[in-house]
């Protein structure tokens, strides 16, 4: 088909990107110019255009990251770089009387295109945002998340609205109806904002983000009939009745179809679907082409193509293995392309020229700035009613009233529609851009997600009176963590007198869904939850609980989470149940031969995250292959024969006393062979004065270690003393010990020197484990022997 310019002039309103007020001349290779009446060569206008495109993205993807590259050194978020960066695209197009130099690249054909891409990319996005998001949240949202949520859009709407007619007294009839839609975009919540903040901030497992994400749900199902209920208005005004009812019926007809039809044969989908395997790729991508067509049936009417996108999201299950497939298939091209695209373009319509001071942009800024404090206040109100501290208050009214992506598009369709004028729209895009950069910095410097797990209190092992409950957070990543978990609860001797509580937390990582599942499974209910998280870990650590019921109390937990923030699940739950000690599986796992068999990196990044923050004592499992069971119920004598050995590693230091503490408990159980080795420097070495009360305090943890018997009550441990002179001698004596012993205990130690481990800590290759930690982890140890790493709670 071709295009001429009749058709331009007729749709010129609709384009959505038009940078350029004026047609340029088509170029040909022939007279360079086209005839203005027909154009011959349909294809050589296509790909001229498509040229166009590919120069024009290039420009924003390049701006933008060089842009970011320099922004991002001072805190500024990537949305910020992004309209930066398109607001001096379009100064750059535009010479200094104003004129704009894009039309020699960008011709209207190409602007379509650009437009069609932008709408394309922002309805995808929609489509992925209500995937993720999880109506059923909605229903269990708290009662001060369900009152900000709600009167988050609403109080600050009904404010612009009241003022508004103090403002437009001079202004134009028109004038007046972009007031009305400026107020509007003011007001409104969307979750996807808000979503896109928390995860900036890195506050999503946190009580302070789930409450910021439940209330943005709520404000977002609140925007949304709000935004609808506007534009009903508007066409009742301008169009009548019937044609209200009309695009009423169609909405109410959506979500109907969707609810009766759609959502029963995503369900019917799943349950077809394996458990434990991936959703067939022609469902996927039929939802897909369905998110893309759903728009198609409002849009005759006149209506938004977004409101079926949105519907259907909301109405595919979100997680797996549904909503985590369309997620994996879509989410990393569309943010990565389409949303950088639209976000971009925006900046590039922001004309300065037409920003005149006149009555219009004067009611513009005096609205906006009202409307955004009413904004804040409103939703500091309940957070100090239900007494949230008040900088925390301050930081979740930040969140609230946080605008992004949603309300650039908004503003830019209300522009593209003649709703908005150029000098309004560049106000509202200049207000975002502030949004955006002084809103999340605010937060940092207000809400500081660590301050709640500073140690202000004892809790550790070493701290616990005699036969006293031990708390311990057992953490599963991977079902070969299970039996090796348990293995070693068995052998921490859980008796009456010195029972043992564990919360066995399940970290799985979040596909497929915006917030955050935390479940707790009650072991004594014979069903178990309708999804199937966690049923082998439960039924394993529910046998376990039942072979020891008089000195065992389990209690099973499910987290869902990304896992950049899982550490604050397990460091929230050890701060809420009093733990004092957390037991993380390594990293790696090592096949029956000894190989190396994966190697997970972000399982030590999240342990290395816990061991920055945990607000009790924290110990690392590497479990080097199966372990050795001892029988379920061993006659317990001085002379019986001992199935499991474990040797405890002491070099001294507050790591190695909590270690040495905790082998002591486990030597109260008669079956368990204990062996301390106790690794000094040379005797004539001088004593550093610094380290003169570190001395006595392992002398004094070590005291009852060198007389120990085998009648003691407190278990018989055996007791070895070596002296070596540096850190090779001490290497060979580790490395000897790993096919003598089931178990080795040692403190981590990190950042402490000694002449026993010189020469040691330059070739270490996992500081989370400490020096002597390491080698025994090393690849080119082959034995059997199980470590466990000690670090005791860190309190300054």
């Amino acid at each position: 088909m071709g295009f001429d310019d009749e058709f331009f002039e007729q749709n010129y309103d609709r384009v959505k990107f038009d940078v350029c007020t004026e047609l340029p001349p088509r170029v040909n290779s022939e007279n360079n110019v086209w005839s203005k009446s027909k154009v011959p060569h349909d294809k050589v206008i296509m790909t001229n255009s498509m040229a166009e495109v590919e120069i024009v993205m290039a420009l924003m993807f390049f701006a933008s990251k060089a842009v970011h590259i320099v922004l991002k050194h001072f805190g500024l978020p990537k949305i910020a770089s992004q309209i930066i960066s398109g607001i001096i695209l379009g100064l750059a197009l535009v010479d200094s009387d104003g004129q704009p130099r894009i039309h020699t690249l960008f011709t209207r054909t190409g602007q379509e295109i650009m437009g069609t891409l932008s709408l394309f990319g922002f309805q995808l996005f929609l489509f992925l945002t209500a995937v993720k998001m999880d109506l059923g949240t909605i229903l269990r949202t708290r009662k001060e998340a369900a009152i900000i949520g709600i009167t988050a859009p609403l109080i600050p709407f009904f404010f612009g609205m009241g003022i508004k007619p103090g403002l437009q007294s001079h202004l134009l009839v028109s004038d007046k109806k972009k007031l009305t839609n400026l107020v509007l975009g003011l007001a409104i919540t969307s979750f996807p904002v808000i979503y896109a903040v928390i995860i900036e901030l890195n506050i999503l497992n946190t009580e302070f983000g789930r409450l910021a994400l439940s209330a943005s749900m709520v404000s977002e199902l609140v925007s949304f009939c709000l935004a609808n209920c506007v534009n009903l208005g508007e066409t009742y005004n301008e169009e009548g009745l019937n044609k209200a009812l009309t695009k009423f019926s169609i909405i109410i007809g959506a979500i109907i179809v969707v609810k009766l039809v759609i959502r029963p044969l995503l369900f019917w989908i799943i349950k077809r679907t394996p458990e434990g395997r991936p959703v067939k790729n022609v469902y996927v991508y039929t939802l897909v082409v369905l998110s893309l067509t759903s728009g198609l049936a409002p849009n005759p009417l006149g209506e938004y193509v977004y409101l079926g996108p949105i519907i259907l999201g909301l109405a595919i299950p979100d997680g797996p293995p549904l909503g985590s497939a369309v997620i994996d298939k879509l989410e990393s091209f569309v943010s990565g392309v389409f949303l950088p695209l639209l976000i971009t373009s925006t900046g590039m319509r922001v004309d300065f020229h037409e920003m005149k001071f006149d009555k219009m942009i004067s009611s513009s800024i005096i609205i906006t700035i009202l409307t955004y404090l009413v904004k804040l206040v409103t939703c500091l109100l309940p957070c100090i009613y239900y007494q949230i501290p008040m900088l925390d208050s301050l930081a979740l009214s930040l969140i609230m009233a946080s605008q992004g992506i949603v309300e650039l598009n908004f503003y830019s369709i209300l522009r593209d529609n003649n709703r908005l004028d150029d000098g309004t729209y560049g106000v509202a895009v200049l207000v975002i851009l502030a949004i955006v950069i002084v809103g999340p910095t605010s937060v940092k410097f207000l809400y500081d997600p660590s301050r709640k797990y500073a140690g202000y209190q004892k809790r550790n092992i070493m701290h616990l009176k005699p036969n006293a409950e031990l708390r311990i957070v057992s953490c599963i990543y991977r079902p070969d963590d299970i039996l090796a978990m348990i293995n070693l609860l068995e052998n921490s001797c859980p008796t009456k007198e010195n029972s043992i509580t564990v919360y066995v937390l399940h970290l799985i990582e979040l596909v497929g869904r915006a917030s955050p599942i935390f479940i707790s499974h009650q072991m004594q209910q014979k069903s178990l939850s309708n999804t199937s998280y966690s049923e082998n870990v439960v039924l394993s650590f529910g046998r376990f609980e039942r072979d020891n019921w008089d000195a065992v109390t389990v209690n099973a937990f499910t987290a869902v989470s990304p896992p950049n923030l899982m550490h604050d699940d397990i460091c929230t739950m050890a701060l809420d149940k009093f733990i004092s000690l957390i037991i993380l599986p390594f990293h790696r796992k090592w096949s029956v031969d000894g190989t190396v068999e994966s190697d997970d990196t972000m399982v030590r990044t999240l342990n290395l995250s816990v061991l920055e923050r945990a607000p009790c004592s924290v110990g690392i499992l590497v479990n080097r292959g199966q372990p050795r069971r001892r029988p379920a119920n061993p006659n317990a004598s001085s002379g019986h024969a001992h199935v499991y050995s474990v040797c405890m590693i002491f070099l001294g230091g507050k790591d190695d006393r909590e270690a040495l503490i905790y082998a002591k408990r486990m030597a109260k159980d008669h079956s368990i062979n204990v062996t301390v080795l106790h690794i000094t420097a040379p005797k004539d070495l001088p004593e550093d004065p610094s380290m003169k009360w570190e001395n006595m305090l392992d002398s004094e943890v070590l005291k009852d270690v060198r007389y120990s018997n085998p009648s003691a009550p407190q278990g018989f441990m055996g007791y070895i003393e070596e002296v070596v002179n540096d850190g090779a001698e001490m290497a060979l004596i580790v490395k000897s010990l790993v096919d003598d012993y089931d178990l080795i205990i040692t403190g981590r130690r990190y950042g402490v020197e000694c002449t026993q481990t010189s020469g040691l800590t330059e070739w270490s290759e996992f500081p989370e484990l400490g020096v002597v930690g390491d080698l025994l982890a090393s690849t080119d140890i082959y034995g059997k022997a199980s470590v466990l790493v000690v670090q005791q709670q860190v309190t300054d």
